[in-house]
């Protein structure tokens, strides 16, 4: 991208948990509060169009593993394309002077598609704005929004993926995807394209700067272009219709694609949804160099790399692994999700149970709160509405208010709940501590309690259930809703509630003909509900004595590590399995498998001299070592091998000898092919009693595999 947005370097603000792929340091400011979401993640309005946030809490299916974020990884608010009256307040933006764009030094280079880009499923050409090279192995499609604050923020993370990789080996092309609800949008667009056409790349993504650096309007619109553009060439430009025909073809291929939100991102043709932390475009590129090298080894050219990566990578909407309920419009599915002792406003006795996760500062749930209220007055007892905590990371003051919420309910029941929930969203995201402290005077509550309760999070517990649901059910946004278990995704229109509230009354109605007590409804709709489950991977070679473990030997659970020590989400899953052994003590034993990733170059290097380790002072020595890898992954070269290998007093030549003299490599090799055999491409990636866990999850994931593998040991 340009030097502009390097400097800028706009911080993503998610530290999701994801599979490997070095993580370098974003830089410097966000263009908001940094409170905010990265993604997309629904669509507009409650009265029009949908809109949900996404979390991203777990991790991916690891580096080699193409695969959507969507849902499950995505992070943010998204909205689809449809009508609706605008409604952005400038969220995520500050405020700033306008001035003209500026071409910065270009590094994005001056080839053009020659063509073999249009023959990809997600097709480019010359006609699109790019930066880095047709040839390289690499491409990434954006489909976004210059009014969007996550797209945006996303833009500085495309910026930070071009100055790692180069213009040689990455290449980022712009597809326009403005939101109808964001009346600069598309004026925004067209004139991007003017400029475009006018001047070429290097002053698009100049332009494109411009527009992201702040609240846009028709002012920085005009007043942000280059010296020597004046609206006047513009509307020149616009007048034979092309450009509009062009944002035109770009929303529909994006709908054709599945995308329903910006910003949206397709690597190689892998669906990669919202401004996601930068660690995991790098997963998902690194894995799609290994392709590409092995594509060109193979004879296939490199300009034509992308179209025969992305066909093989691209998969429908509906068929992508993790897609979102959403894209895959399931409203048919019943999961099981219980009321179990949340919030709840309405009899038991309702024919419908309608549960909703939520969070008191997406902008989607403030929304869609009016509709909520109308369908409760609409159904009256006909409706029983339950409330789940689902506070996203991103919002840094979503748990503080849930907190509140909570404590209310403790200190004044049910009825101080939903009084205290209607106050927090009517303050539309102004939660901070002062906001908090006056909702709870104007609720007549002890507001030391209150405050003690907000810092001590004494209601963690309940909002660590409600979380540990969510990831269940796979509610990975919000507002995010079950109509008697089935889903209902976003700020929908109270028309598509209406719809399966109705569907489900009807039913309902039908089961207390036959003599289901309606007190017991709810619990007979869901009892065969879908619940979460965990993936068995193929039976792998079986571990041996060459390799490192620590644990009880007679452990009822084993835990199988595939990692690599320069791959910086082993790095961060590593305190979480400390935290796992810790809450199973005696219980877990661990095994160490090597899967050094061949794009790492100290990865190899530092397997074959941890296993030296293991060599020559047992298990001791390896974690030992393991720990001091993790702990500085800077020091994995020859020289930092040399001096970690020293300082836990072992034979150092040794060390260095099996490092070039690859000693340990057929063990090595031995755990690579397990993992191969076993589909397990990416790192890390964890095997439980034949339970799979893909990338850096939270410990919640871990902690319900090992459960799992306990019940069934027993």
């Amino acid at each position: 991208m340009l030097v502009k947005l390097f400097r800028i370097g706009f911080v993503t603000a998610l530290s999701a948990a994801v599979a490997c792929g070095p993580a370098p340091t974003p830089q410097a400011a966000s263009p908001g509060d940094g409170s905010q979401g990265p993604a997309d993640q629904g669509a507009n309005g409650a009265a029009a169009g949908k809109g949900a946030e996404t979390a991203g809490r777990g991790g991916d299916k690891g580096a080699g593993a193409p695969r959507a974020a969507g849902a499950a990884e995505g992070d943010g608010e998204r909205a689809l394309v449809g009508g609706a009256e605008d409604d952005n307040t400038g969220n995520g933006f500050p405020v700033r002077t306008v001035a003209p764009a500026e071409v910065g030094t270009w590094t994005g280079g001056t080839e053009a598609d020659t063509g073999e880009g249009a023959k990809s499923p997600v097709p480019v050409t010359a006609a699109d704005p790019s930066w880095g090279s047709p040839k390289a192995p690499v491409t990434i499609v954006a489909f976004s929004d210059l009014e969007c604050p996550f797209c945006a923020r996303a833009a500085g993370t495309l910026a930070e993926l071009g100055r790692i990789y180069g213009k040689d080996q990455l290449r980022i092309v712009w597809k326009n995807f403005p939101l109808v609800f964001h009346k600069n949008a598309r004026p925004a667009a067209e004139t991007a394209m003017a400029v475009f056409k006018l001047k070429g790349s290097p002053w698009f993504w100049a332009y494109h700067d411009a527009l992201f650096a702040g609240r846009l309007d028709p002012q920085v619109i005009d007043g942000s272009l280059p010296r020597g553009i004046t609206r006047k060439f513009v509307d020149a430009t616009l007048a034979s219709g092309e450009i509009g025909k062009k944002l035109d073809e770009d929303i529909e291929l994006g709908k054709k694609l599945g995308v329903t939100g910006t910003p949206a991102f397709f690597i190689n043709g892998v669906h990669l949804s919202g401004a996601q932390p930068v660690d995991k475009f790098r997963a998902v590129i690194d894995e799609q160099i290994a392709a590409a090298r092995k594509a060109t080894a193979s004879g296939t050219a490199p300009e034509k790399v992308y179209a025969v990566l992305s066909a093989q990578n691209y998969q429908k909407p509906e068929d992508r692994p993790g897609a979102s309920p959403s894209q895959a419009e399931d409203t048919k599915t019943v999961w099981r999700v219980p009321v179990d002792g949340s919030p709840v406003r309405g009899k038991n006795t309702a024919l419908v149970t309608l549960v909703m996760f939520t969070d008191f500062q997406c902008p989607f749930c403030v929304r869609v709160t009016p509709t909520i209220e109308q369908l409760a007055r609409d159904y009256g007892d006909k409706l029983r509405i339950v409330y789940k905590n689902n506070p996203l990371p991103f919002h840094k003051d979503a748990e503080p208010a849930a907190e509140l919420a909570l404590e209310a309910r403790a200190q004044k029941g049910e009825a101080s709940f939903w009084q205290a929930h209607d106050l927090l969203f009517a303050a539309n995201g102004k939660l901070a501590p002062e906001d908090l402290e006056a909702i709870a005077k104007n609720l007549g509550l002890d507001v030391k309690k209150a405050s003690d309760a907000i810092a001590k999070k004494k209601h963690k517990a309940r909002i660590e259930q409600d979380l540990d649901l969510a990831d269940d059910v796979q509610a990975s946004g919000t507002p995010h809703f079950f109509i008697n278990g089935r889903r209902l995704v976003g700020a929908q229109p109270i028309d598509k509630f209406k719809a399966l509230i109705d569907e489900e009354i009807t039913k309902s109605e039908a089961l207390v003909k036959k003599g289901t007590p309606a007190a017991k409804l709810y619990d007979t709709i869901i009892k065969d509900g879908k619940a979460a489950t965990f993936e068995k991977v193929k039976a792998i070679p079986a571990f041996t004595k060459e390799n490192p473990t620590k644990g009880p030997t007679n452990a009822k659970v084993t835990v199988q590590i595939f990692s690599d020590f320069e791959c910086p989400f082993c790095k961060r899953v590593e305190p979480t399995l400390a935290e796992l052994d810790a809450a199973f003590p005696g219980k877990i034993r661990f095994v160490w498998r090597n899967k050094p990733l061949p794009f790492h170059k100290n990865a190899m290097p530092a397997a074959l001299a941890a296993m030296e380790a293991f060599k020559q002072k047992g298990n001791d020595a390896f974690w030992k070592m393991h720990d001091a890898f993790f702990q500085d992954q800077t020091q994995l070269d020859r020289a930092g091998i040399e001096r970690t290998a020293a300082a836990l007093g072992l034979d150092v030549q040794k060390v260095l000898a099996a490092i070039d003299g690859q000693t340990h490599k057929a063990l090595i090799d031995a755990d690579i092919k397990a993992a191969d055999d076993a589909s397990i491409s990416g790192t890390p990636t964890f095997v439980i009693n034949g339970y799979l866990i893909s990338g850096a999850q939270p410990l919640s994931k871990f902690k319900k595999a090992v459960n799992l593998a306990l019940k069934e040991a027993k």
